[in-house]
């Protein structure tokens, strides 16, 4: 207990009387206020509002003490907030300031626990999210369903995350629950007759493939049978081992026979001859058109982005239109041309990107604030796709080698390729950037 000489030497120090009345003098932007009438005498009555203010900074004390010693510091914001609330109207002597300094201090602390804390929790629960999702895809649904008992667990023990997103996140946990649940019902209702069903189309492929097998029809042939690979891909459900090897052979076996018969077309056929002497349609005429094409794109670099992106997109139009390449050589001027157009379309977003920054008050007037700009955001734009990559490889590297996941297994390599190219066009284009710095 604070003695009576303290307790008025404090409430002469931040209170005073003037009349019949008690005031607090005035602290922070808020003006003096009467906190109350004089009883006995002005001494008594300064004494019992000092006493009344260490009553106050006791709750103060108290709250602060259980803020310190929790692990759920986030339960006691409002009780914080609460209390700063009190400092602008609670009846009392004494210094609100420094109580009102330390309560913001907590509860800014508060703050940045809780908001670390949800953003752990956000982390959790869209990982919870995506290993739910994936779930509908398994061959082992005995054993997913129980992992999805566990997720549900987990889910439930893991604490909040921003208001404005929990009931998008709850929607969506429970949308690839539901969809895990109905999948497998699905596949319960159709095992009996999954069979019988893949089976039936298994063999309706291997029919057309063979039907297929010797025809002369080489360019519409190829475009046919790669699309039956495609379906067989895509038939979804298993047989037994042996039935399904049998089935695979002789799907196989059509297939090889016209890819037997067409390397040995196109080691045999000579260019067609025209009336001047010259060649037309021939693969090394359009090699050469392929190779000019290259040239073009390559060359867009040094163009307006906005007649560049036109421009490429007409080049990849007249690309389709030039007719095949043989060997290597096919895969390698592909290779050169999309990557040529990738670097006018990623050099276009680019701009685009910087142009944005520069609306917003970013100066960049010298060439080397502007290399540095464009090279910055092209090693962020490289950090997100490579954590995109890694994100996919992991799920590939989860992947059963079910025939059932053939697809899936196919997109998700397809999607690594893509992003595997992104990040080196643009690496390229941060030395392409750097060189004409330089220069």
């Amino acid at each position: 207990m604070e003695s009576q000489e303290y307790l008025l030497a404090e409430a002469h120090r931040y209170g005073y009387v003037e009349g019949e009345e008690v005031w607090l003098r005035a602290f922070m932007q808020l003006p003096a206020r009467r906190v109350g009438q004089v009883k006995e005498s002005a001494d008594a009555s300064l004494v019992y509002f000092a006493q009344r203010f260490e009553l106050f900074r006791g709750k103060v004390e108290d709250l602060l003490r259980k803020i310190e010693e929790a692990e759920n510091k986030g339960s006691f914001l409002m009780k914080a907030q609460h209390l700063k609330d009190q400092v602008a109207s609670y009846d009392a002597l004494g210094d609100f300031e420094a109580l009102y300094r330390r309560l913001t201090e907590a509860e800014e602390a508060v703050k940045v626990t809780v908001n670390r804390n949800r953003e752990k929790n956000l982390a959790t629960k869209i990982n919870l999210i995506q290993e739910a999702g994936e779930l509908k895809n398994t061959v082992d649904w005995a054993g997913a369903s129980e992992k999805v008992k566990e997720l549900r667990q987990v889910w439930i023990k893991t604490g909040p995350v921003e208001k404005q997103l929990t009931e998008e996140l709850e929607t969506r946990f429970q949308a690839a629950v539901d969809s895990f649940f109905t999948a497998r019902k699905q596949f319960q209702a159709e095992k009996k007759a999954m069979v019988n069903r893949v089976y039936d189309k298994y063999k309706e492929l291997i029919h057309k493939s063979e039907a297929l097998q010797n025809s002369n029809e080489f360019e519409e042939t190829t475009r046919k049978l790669k699309q039956l690979q495609q379906e067989w891909k895509d038939v979804e459900g298993s047989l037994p081992r042996k039935q399904a090897n049998d089935l695979w052979t002789r799907f196989r076996a059509a297939h090889n026979h016209f890819f037997e018969r067409l390397k040995v077309h196109i080691n045999t056929r000579r260019p067609e001859t025209v009336s001047g002497g010259g060649v037309s349609g021939s693969a090394e005429d359009n090699l050469a058109r392929k190779r000019a094409l290259v040239a073009e794109a390559t060359a867009l670099l040094d163009q307006p982005m906005g007649q560049a992106v036109t421009r490429a997109k007409e080049l990849q139009a007249a690309w389709k239109q030039v007719g095949p390449v043989r060997g290597e050589e096919s895969d390698r001027v592909w290779e050169q041309f999309l990557a040529a157009c990738d670097k006018v379309f990623e050099l276009s977003a680019l701009e685009h990107f910087v142009r944005k920054r520069q609306a917003s008050g970013l100066d960049v007037s010298t060439p080397e604030e502007q290399y540095n700009v464009r090279a910055q955001a092209l090693r962020d734009f490289i950090k997100s796709d490579k954590q995109e990559q890694e994100v996919l490889e992991q799920n590939l590297d989860k992947l059963s080698n079910a025939p059932g996941n053939d697809a899936f297994r196919t997109m998700l390599q397809g999607k690594i390729r893509t992003f595997q190219r992104k990040i080196r066009t643009k690496t390229e284009l941060i030395e392409l950037l750097r060189q004409r710095l330089v220069a």
